[in-house]
């Protein structure tokens, strides 16, 4: 659990643009559907707040609220 107030950065995840895109290929198709999943849930919880920046590999920054 994160203390409110606290922060959470996660790097890489659009993971080369796969998590935006349709790629379903058998070798990352975990990890694409793992991230998708960080990302609602980090984007649809009431008390984060999340910005994603689309730089490198994408980089989420959340604040617990």
């Amino acid at each position: 659990m994160i203390n409110k107030n606290g922060i959470i950065i996660a790097d890489n995840v659009l993971y080369k643009g796969y998590v935006l895109s349709d790629y379903n290929k058998h070798k990352q198709r975990t990890a694409v559907r793992n991230l998708r999943e960080y990302i609602y849930k980090i984007t649809n919880t009431p008390n984060i707040q999340t910005e994603i920046l689309e730089v490198g590999d994408g980089l989420a920054i959340s604040k617990m609220i």
